[in-house]
């Protein structure tokens, strides 16, 4: 599940000059003041040049099986939402060995603090936050929206408009850790989040499903790892159950990794998804 998404930089970073008309950005921004330096404090900003309308926001968290990835691998991303009108912002966080789930976490919370009081500033509107995750990335996203420890440690109410889970891995890692086969990647995801089998609940988003209150939109590729295709439907259902706006987009003939490399492309079609969700909510 560790992706190796560095060679879009070398292989179209010539692209990049082509959005520079109608975007600015600013990079490697600390959202920490206790981390001024810190690489996995940073975040990178994308928005259009005119910030006299106020703008919906997206803050973008990468995938990586929490143990790899960084923001700059992202910048296609930032630069396709920003030229569709959107202030994209894309963060680093810690990652495993070193670190677990709760501060990965808590690493998100503190970006999604500064994203609220700094918004204004790029033309972004701090009441139109929404936010998007790949893979381990979509998990922390539904996570810091679910549990309420994290945002509760920021001092801040939940800003979160809306939930966009791009192949959201970890969903319910008690139910992945307690039957999936071992591979390759267990132990990592157990250097994250332990061998304690009650950490693995505490660490699931659908253990936290009547915390859910912004509407959902997921993607999942008709060709992904089985675990996601089942929690991400178990999700829909129960939030559907609840009374949660949800809803579940299967994407045909896409793998796992090819969910979120698509979006390469500044037609794919998960943008007009994505731009349909935060027009409706």
């Amino acid at each position: 599940m560790r992706f190796k998404l560095i060679f879009l930089l070398g292989l179209f970073g010539g692209l990049q000059s082509s959005f520079a008309v109608s975007i600015k950005i600013k990079r490697d921004i600390s959202y920490s003041s206790d981390s001024l330096k810190a690489t996995a404090n940073l975040l990178d900003v994308y928005y259009p040049k005119d910030v006299s309308q106020a703008k919906d926001v997206l803050v973008f968290i990468h995938g990586g099986s929490w143990n790899s990835g960084k923001k700059e691998t992202y910048w296609w991303l930032g630069r396709n939402m920003a030229s569709k009108n959107v202030v994209t912002i894309i963060i680093n966080y810690s990652l495993s060995p070193e670190y677990q789930y709760e501060k990965m976490a808590a690493d998100c919370a503190m970006a999604l603090k500064w994203v609220s009081a700094n918004a204004v500033t790029y033309g972004g509107d701090s009441s139109n936050i929404y936010v998007m995750g790949h893979s381990a990335g979509g998990h922390l996203a539904a996570l810091i929206h679910s549990d309420p420890r994290f945002l509760k440690k920021e001092g801040i109410s939940d800003p979160i408009h809306g939930l966009i889970l791009n192949d959201a891995f970890g969903l319910d890692m008690f139910e992945y850790l307690t039957k999936a086969d071992q591979d390759d990647y267990t132990s990592s995801f157990l250097n994250t989040f332990s061998t304690d089998q009650e950490v693995w609940k505490t660490a699931s988003p659908l253990y936290y499903l009547k915390n859910f209150k912004a509407p959902v939109l997921m993607f999942v590729g008709e060709k992904t790892y089985p675990a996601i295709q089942l929690q991400s439907e178990r999700l829909r259902k129960e939030l559907s159950t609840l009374g949660t706006e949800a809803e579940l987009k299967i994407i045909p003939k896409k793998k796992h990794i090819a969910m979120i490399v698509q979006m390469f492309l500044r037609g794919n079609k998960l943008y007009d998804y994505i731009l349909d969700f935060m027009q409706k909510y």
